[in-house]
């Protein structure tokens, strides 16, 4: 049984390529934290880190020229994964001069990407939890899904200092929720434990077709796990209502088939058009908490 109870503390700079828009990187990673693996304090981002060695916690603060990343480790061997583990989250190795530059030449686009450059794409440490995440959010609020969420935390997630691991293992009968989520997350649970990859390093293509396969696995759900979890920068959603609301209003199609069709040009930075298509609806992902 994994215990993590006394952990060491090392401070990092996290640098990254001007410019970074903390709006949504943070503001998305704030409004859908799970209590008790997440938090936001004092303009400090924190959760908890499943580790080859061990775990721990990190915390994060945005300043100007780079991210203040403090981690607490049981396992001081775990440094480099906890750096590169919260790097991923923060998609701080982009050019976002690169995407930038590339959205912008198509003229629907351009404004926004002028307006806000240097957009990011939230990921997340942990594929499998982003995928039971993912599951538990199907057809329900974001508020909702952090209930759920933080259910199975207070009941099966193992402490880490004042937070928790989100788990991995847990009964899918006892979530309360209609039959058949329970019936796609007890397949996904299984297909983890089968092997499924949701790492950064994964075959992208492999994990795809593995997902597709499970009962309630639909488009949607697919590619937000190949965005967040897999790092994919042209994982695309072109079902998803707040997408297609943006997409009428800057007249681009918004059609599922007719989106993808329009979005070819945007390759292979369509992650990237999301967060920006995602950005013109007032929601609370999009800001940070003053």
């Amino acid at each position: 049984m994994l215990v993590c109870m006394r952990l060491e503390r090392f401070t990092e700079r996290l640098p990254f390529k001007a410019p970074l828009c903390p709006d949504n990187l943070f503001g998305h990673l704030i409004a859908t934290a799970v209590p008790g693996v997440e938090e936001w304090r004092d303009g400090v981002y924190r959760r908890s880190l499943r580790l080859p060695f061990g775990c721990g916690t990190a915390a994060l603060r945005p300043l100007t020229d780079h991210v203040e990343c403090t981690v607490e480790l049981s396992d001081a061997r775990d440094l480099t994964t906890a750096l590169d583990l919260c790097r991923f989250l923060l998609d701080l190795d982009v050019d976002p001069a690169e995407v930038d530059d590339a959205l912008s030449t198509d003229p629907l686009l351009a404004q926004l990407v002028m307006s806000a450059p240097g957009r990011r794409v939230p990921r997340t440490v942990d594929g499998a939890e982003f995928a039971i995440r993912a599951v538990l959010g199907q057809q329900v609020s974001t508020k909702a899904a952090r209930t759920h969420a933080a259910r199975l935390v207070a009941r099966y997630g193992t402490p880490v200092g004042d937070l928790r691991l989100f788990p991995l293992e847990f009964d899918p009968a006892e979530l309360a929720m209609p039959e058949s989520r329970r019936r796609t997350m007890a397949a996904l649970l299984e297909a983890l434990q089968s092997g499924l990859d949701l790492s950064p390093q994964a075959d992208r293509g492999v994990a795809r077709e593995w997902l597709a396969t499970l009962p309630g696995f639909g488009p949607w759900t697919v590619e937000s796990i190949a965005m967040r979890a897999l790092g994919d920068p042209d994982a695309f959603l072109p079902t998803d209502l707040g997408i297609r609301l943006a997409a009428n209003a800057l007249g681009l199609p918004s059609t599922p088939a007719a989106l993808v069709r329009r979005s070819e040009v945007w390759r292979p930075w369509r992650a990237y058009a999301v967060q920006h298509l995602w950005a013109t609806g007032d929601h609370e992902v999009n800001r940070i908490p003053a």
